[in-house]
């Protein structure tokens, strides 16, 4: 009996090592039959585009804001009106200012007249004491008519400047606009008392209205096709505009990762209105080829983005960098060479060093 236990267990062992060699042969051959679909790496251009959303403003926009309080006497213009540069606007009455500038004209007056005649005594004064008889003016008359000459006219040049001050200050009683433009806002009424608090008017200029579109980061360094671009706005949907590109703001804004670009529109007639929303559409294109490959090609985990290469028959794994998506697909960046070999569906569970029957094909 223990014979015969003996010889089944030899049996049992020999099934066994068949078994796992046989399992290890399958596993060999499964890893050396596994077919993956790849692709030639090669350069293109790369054109795309893109509606982005924009704003018009006006070329020039100004509060006028009354520099000293007072009641507002006149009001000439309202909301609407087109105004020329220098016009009235509105006239303020503060008789404080006014009592103010009469006193200060008034003391101009009377210093001009202090000075004038201690200027006409020295002058007196002076010619007699060159005369050939000596003796006709002492020195020390002739010094002290000398230096009451300089006080008074002292006296004369700050009154002068007091008077000027206040007179610019009156100045400030009448609201003019200044430039040409349009009246688009207005705050106050006739009898109203104004200060610096509030404005009283807004002026705009819309004869050329600013478009400015906020430019993600990741086509900032793509150039234009052309320094003119399309847009639309809702307020008219049947009709395309175009503006000129103007300027860039050279920097990019940390809380939207946006650039600001400007384009200026000619508005004679008012068509547009600033303020007004519209839709931007720029045809943007690299100054040299990049590489184009189909989204499934990149793969992500939570350290990389990257491609998977072939090379020398096995994986590698490639870091890139993403760029525009376009209808051929996105654009990456990175140490990717014309010529190389990668996967079609690249994914991170084909590890680094990893072989296969690598299927050429079109990407």
């Amino acid at each position: 009996m223990t014979k015969l236990i003996f010889k089944l267990s030899i049996v049992v062992l020999c099934f066994s090592a068949c078994t796992e060699k046989k399992s290890s042969q399958n596993a060999a051959t499964t890893e050396l039959t596994d077919t993956v679909p790849v692709f030639i790496l090669s350069s293109s251009e790369v054109n795309k585009s893109i509606e982005l959303p924009a704003e018009l403003l006006p070329y020039e926009t100004a509060n006028l804001t009354p520099k000293v309080e007072g009641y507002i006497k006149e009001i000439k213009a309202d909301i609407g009106d087109k105004v020329r540069k220098g016009q009235v606007l509105a006239v303020i009455d503060a008789p404080e200012v006014r009592t103010k500038s009469a006193e200060y004209k008034s003391a101009l007056s009377s210093a001009q007249s202090r000075y004038q005649s201690s200027k006409d005594v020295y002058e007196r004064l002076f010619r007699a004491s060159q005369a050939k008889t000596s003796g006709i003016v002492a020195p020390v008359d002739l010094e002290k008519s000398r230096n009451q000459k300089l006080t008074d006219s002292a006296a004369y040049q700050s009154a002068k400047s007091l008077a000027q001050s206040y007179k610019e200050v009156a100045g400030y009683l009448v609201i003019t606009a200044p430039f040409n433009g349009m009246v688009t806002s207005r705050n106050a009424d006739r009898g109203a008392l104004v200060g610096q608090t509030s404005p009283i008017f807004t002026i705009q200029n819309t004869s050329t209205l600013r478009l400015r579109v906020a430019v993600p980061e990741t086509y900032i360094s793509a150039e234009t096709t052309g320094k003119d671009v399309d847009f639309r706005v809702e307020s008219n949907p049947n009709k395309r505009f175009s503006a000129q590109l103007a300027r860039k703001a050279g920097a990019i804004d940390p809380q939207n990762r946006t650039e600001t670009w400007e384009y200026k529109f000619n508005n004679p007639n008012n068509e547009l209105k600033a303020g007004s929303f519209a839709y931007v559409k720029l045809k943007l294109q690299r100054n040299s080829a990049s590489f184009v490959i189909a989204p499934t090609s990149i793969t992500t985990n939570q350290e990389r983005k990257f491609v998977i290469a072939v090379k020398n028959g096995k994986a590698e794994w490639i870091d890139v960098r993403q760029g525009m998506s376009t209808e051929k697909g996105l654009e990456v960046f990175g140490d990717l060479n014309v010529g190389d070999t990668l996967i079609v569906r690249a994914t991170d569970e084909r590890k680094p060093g990893a072989t296969a029957y690598w299927n050429v094909g079109n990407n």
